[in-house]
């Protein structure tokens, strides 16, 4: 077992921050070449402490704030303007960084794009769906509108 500090969060297995172990052939093959954790250290407690307060200072602090969020983006139908070709067919897919742009240039607020999950590519004009992680407990569903660009 290999014993990481997670830099980034990872499905399943922690947020940015945490301590975990792991087996080796993952810790080696996945999450080190990816980024995604660093090896630990006796030294490492530094490294978690500014993880931990870079984690802390994007998160969205108050409880209030993010169910207003939520009923915000739950709400609001986010439209995505994308180059298409004919019969909606899109040119590459959306990426969660192109959902949060568009929740931004709505208004609606600025979201992590790390913290957007689509459970299927988006390759095609018309109605989507995608769910954004708020905090820990708390879930929105935002709909997004695909159109071609003109």
């Amino acid at each position: 077992m290999a014993k990481l500090i997670l830099t980034n969060e990872v499905a399943g297995l922690g947020s940015a921050g945490d301590v975990v172990e792991v087996k080796n052939g993952y810790a080696r093959n996945y999450l080190v070449p990816q980024g995604f954790a660093v090896a630990w250290s006796r030294g490492g407690e530094k490294q978690v402490a500014s993880i931990r307060a870079a984690r802390d200072s994007r998160a969205i602090h108050d409880h209030e704030e993010a169910v207003a969020l939520k009923d915000a983006l739950e709400s609001n139908i986010v439209r995505l303007a994308v180059k298409a070709g004919t019969e909606g067919r899109l040119f590459g897919a959306v990426k969660t960084g192109d959902i949060a742009d568009a929740v931004k240039a709505a208004g609606l607020g600025e979201l992590d794009k790390r913290k957007i999950h689509i459970t299927a590519p988006i390759k095609a004009t018309g109605q989507h769906e995608a769910t954004v992680r708020l905090r820990d407990e708390l879930t929105a569903v935002i709909t997004l509108q695909v159109v071609a660009a003109k």
